[in-house]
């Protein structure tokens, strides 16, 4: 430029460095590719200016943890989301998945997160970084193309059909989740998963119902096999629990007569289950178990599963006794029933892993109670 009676020349040397971290932002921005890093120490993140693109917020705004990722995502994502934390986080591997991003401004992304763990000299993980990649266009273009496929796409979309329609079924039978209770001082959460993609009815199933005495049903059972047969059976062990309590017997008494039904009614179907009556105003709990692992109690930190009564699985026998318990609730107390879905692992005993189910509830204990079951899921060892 002229100054004066001279020419002023500026020179500005660019390095390897910042040439090569141009190119690199650039190809995010055409890739739709946005980088990340998350201190899970000192719950430091950061984000690059293209994460906050696809997440549609401003760059003024805090990143989303891993952890939230959940909340940002597509409700019927949450198992995929899961997977990826638990491969990620607990496992300590790297991990990839797809979902459905909620954005603020209401659209919603396909998204491909990829990311890895970091460890330190110990073996521990206090770093994970990553990347997100919008994978919208894709996604659509494999719908399309998906349109013109013959008849084989055809007979995978009638099988998709009827998984589909199973998933209604059970859903009919057993909603994923229920209304809260209206009983004071109680709080009530579930998670209800398949255990298969191939069947995606099952006979486990849970109740929590406020009964005539004002005192509160809680059961867990498990039927034996999956698939219709054992839904329509855990249909019939399920209701007539229900019909059952309203007479104001006892856990043990309750699963007597239920023993009876599942013997004679059924069709010779066996099935374990757990039966507990709580008293809102005394805060205390009596239970009594068929051949099912005892609820858990989360107490300060402290998570340790209730005695071991004796009771065989219903159906075994005509008559089985069923040994009652009972134990005083204290405020804060939590108070898990699982079905063996949760801790089943074809390499490892039940003690192993029902002491990792420990374990884990006693570190969720101070969150809220979705939190807990969240991280329950997210830590299980199962299969």
């Amino acid at each position: 430029s002229r100054h004066g009676n001279s020419v002023l020349l500026i020179w500005r040397i660019e390095d390897e460095t910042a040439r090569l971290a141009s190119l690199l932002q650039h190809a995010q921005r055409l890739g739709r590719v946005g980088g990340f890093e998350e201190n899970l120490l000192t719950g430091d993140i950061t984000w690059n200016g293209q994460m906050f693109d696809l997440y549609g917020r401003p760059a003024t705004s805090p990143p989303v943890p891993l952890e939230q990722l959940p909340a940002h995502a597509h409700p019927d994502d949450a198992v995929t989301i899961g997977r990826f934390l638990r491969t990620l986080l607990h496992q300590r591997r790297p991990a990839s998945a797809a979902f459905r991003l909620q954005r603020p401004d209401g659209v919603t992304r396909h998204i491909r997160v990829v990311a890895e763990p970091v460890l330190d000299t110990d073996g521990r993980l206090f770093v994970v970084r990553g990347a997100c990649q919008d994978i919208s266009a894709q996604h659509w273009t494999e719908v399309a193309l998906a349109a013109t496929r013959d008849q084989l796409a055809h007979t995978e979309q009638q099988a998709a059909e009827r998984n589909r329609l199973a998933l209604q079924l059970q859903h009919a039978i057993m909603p994923p989740t229920q209304a809260p209770l209206q009983v004071p001082g109680m709080e009530v959460a579930v998670r209800y998963r398949p255990a298969e993609t191939e069947n995606l009815v099952g006979g486990d199933w849970y109740d929590a119902v406020v009964l005539p005495s004002r005192r509160v049903l809680l059961c867990v059972g498990d039927v034996a096999g999956h698939g219709i047969e054992a839904a329509t059976s855990m249909v019939v062990l399920r209701n007539a629990l229900r019909g059952l309590a309203v007479t104001g017997a006892g856990p043990g008494q309750l699963l007597s007569w239920l023993n009876l039904v599942a013997h004679h009614l059924t069709g010779a179907v066996t099935a374990t289950a757990v039966c507990a009556l709580y008293d809102p105003e005394e805060r205390t709990l009596r239970w009594a178990r068929a051949g099912h692992l005892p609820p858990v109690l989360v107490r300060g930190g402290e998570a340790a599963p209730l005695p071991l009564l004796k009771g065989m699985l219903l159906g075994a026998v005509p008559d089985a006794p069923f040994e009652e318990g009972e134990v005083r609730l204290a405020p804060e107390d939590t108070l898990l029933m699982y079905t063996d879905g949760l801790v089943e692992r074809r390499d490892s005993s039940v003690e192993e892993s029902l002491t990792h189910l420990l374990s884990t509830a006693s570190r969720a204990a101070p969150t809220a109670l979705d939190q807990q079951l969240d991280r329950l899921l997210t830590y299980s060892r199962s299969d």
